[in-house]
């Protein structure tokens, strides 16, 4: 019979848990307005959703963070007729607690918008599509993405640079592939 507990088999555990803490999970989230949150967009920035959707790549898996006063808004999803018609009975999702996660995990279209009465006229809506080649894009349908400018609006930098989410880059693809070598390696030493 195999003991579990030799050196042998102490070492292969060793190194299938460094294996797993080296695989990368890509799946992110995102923070819905950036620095302007969610609420009715200002007159400084009344595109600010559309601006966010077009400069945003999302994926299955992805969140979507709705931040908010919770006594003065919230978030609600919706059927597509009443996004367009900003209805806000019977939604699908209600959010109310200033610090809202939606979880991206099905193909298809997603409408949200504030569930205060009034917001959604004001433009505070958000519709994200995913369609089934698992890429997505999300837009607030009041402008065109034709209509927008090339460059994303800057905002001040208070509390220092803003991180970029880690990217699938050849050095660690090369530092799995290098890994499951190793271990292949052990696996064949110690058997």
């Amino acid at each position: 019979m195999v003991n579990l507990r030799s050196p042998r088999f102490l070492v292969l555990y060793a190194f299938q848990f460094l294996v797993l803490v080296q695989i990368q999970v890509s799946c992110y989230q995102y923070k819905v307005g950036d620095l302007d949150a969610w609420g009715i967009p200002t007159s400084a920035n009344p595109q600010v959703y559309t601006y966010w959707s077009k400069y945003h790549t999302l994926k299955i898996g992805d969140s979507l963070l709705f931040l908010y006063p919770p006594s003065q808004d919230s978030v609600i999803q919706v059927t597509r007729e009443n996004y367009n018609s900003c209805n806000l009975t019977d939604p699908i999702l209600y959010m109310n607690n200033g610090n809202s996660l939606f979880n991206i995990t099905a193909y298809g279209d997603f409408y949200f918008t504030s569930g205060v009465q009034g917001h959604c006229q004001k433009k505070q809506k958000l519709h994200v599509s995913f369609p089934g080649n698992g890429s997505a894009s999300a837009y607030s349908p009041s402008y065109s993405p034709s209509a927008l400018p090339d460059t994303a609006p800057s905002y001040p930098t208070v509390f220092g640079s803003i991180p970029l989410p880690p990217s699938s880059s050849p050095t660690n693809r090369f530092s799995i592939l290098l890994s499951f070598i190793i271990g292949a390696g052990i696996w064949a030493i110690i058997m």
